[in-house]
Order: C-alpha cells, then sequence, then structure tokens
C-alpha cells in the first residue's frame, strides 16, 4: 500500500502542533522556576521557587489556551463560511 504525499504532511503537522504545546508549556515552567531558584538563593528565601513555579505554570496553560483555541477558532470559522456560502 503506497502512501500518500499529503499523508506524510498531515503526520508532520500533527506531530508538529504537538511539540509546540508541549514546549508552549515547559519553557515558562523552567523559565521561572529557575528564576525562583535563583532568587531564593540571592536573597536567602525558600518561597520564591514555589511561586514563580505556580506563576510559570499559569503562563503556560494560558499559552497552551491560546493556541488551542486559535486552532480550534479557526477551524470554527471555516465550518461557518462553509455553511453560509451553502446557503447562498
Amino acid at each position: 500500500m503506497k502512501k500518500n504525499k499529503g499523508d506524510n504532511r498531515i503526520i508532520y503537522q500533527s506531530l508538529t502542533m504537538v511539540t509546540q504545546f508541549g514546549l508552549n508549556m515547559i519553557i515558562p515552567i523552567c523559565a521561572m522556576s529557575a528564576l525562583g531558584v535563583w532568587l531564593d538563593r540571592k536573597f536567602g528565601t525558600s518561597y520564591l521557587t514555589i511561586l514563580f513555579f505556580v506563576v510559570g505554570a499559569v503562563a503556560g496553560g494560558q499559552n497552551v489556551y491560546r493556541m488551542a483555541r486559535r486552532i480550534c477558532g479557526g477551524e470554527a470559522q471555516d465550518k461557518e463560511q462553509g455553511d453560509s456560502d451553502e446557503d447562498n
């Protein structure tokens, strides 16, 4: 059975999207946690790492939500436009 070039493209697009979701979540968490560790060492505190981790998790969640909404929102708009074109 021979694969289509379109099939490979869909697979690569899906893999890219999953990778983007992961990076959009992990990078803010790691960056903010590292900043929290650095600030804890600098000021001699022990709670900033946790605080900054939570801030990073919220920021990462927002990034993923915006990306998912843009992807799903674009598909919903395409469907709505397609339905309205059929009505005319």
